[in-house]
């Protein structure tokens, strides 16, 4: 069950367009897949190391603050995901979803709980959790 799997998860759930990555880090993998599978993918990071590194492999990355984030990066967007993020950012990730009125799809790491109302997915082994706006 490679991380991958998340891409092609993606691909079968968010219209071609651009989808937004939260909090990359240096995991890059889901954003390099997702741009071979046609999508417009913005990676975002508060590291400027981090930002740098997507854009030296062709990811378009900007830097955000997610707990203050600027809406006019997310325009456009279909979706949002993460892969793997910290615990102290899933309440903000869901939040700029909830307020962009956008569908948020989290990779956690194995053992990180989730918050309730989210519905969780077995995709090729893979647990992801779904919020969709109402």
């Amino acid at each position: 069950m490679p991380v991958e799997d998340f891409a092609e998860f993606l691909a079968n759930e968010v219209p071609k367009g651009k989808i937004v990555e939260l909090g990359i880090g240096f995991q890059f993998k889901v954003a390099l897949r997702l741009k071979e599978l046609g999508y417009d993918v913005l990676a975002v990071d508060w590291n400027p190391d981090s930002v740098k590194k997507a854009g030296e492999l062709g990811i378009k990355a900007a830097r955000d603050d997610l707990f203050s984030p600027r809406p006019e990066l997310y325009r456009d967007a279909k979706a949002l995901y993460s892969v793997r993020p910290t615990p102290e950012i899933v309440g903000p990730i869901l939040s700029l979803g909830e307020r962009l009125r956008l569908p948020v799809y989290i990779l956690p790491l194995t053992g990180d709980a989730m918050p309730r109302g989210m519905k969780l997915v077995n995709y090729r082994g893979l647990p992801i959790y779904v919020a969709k706006p109402i």
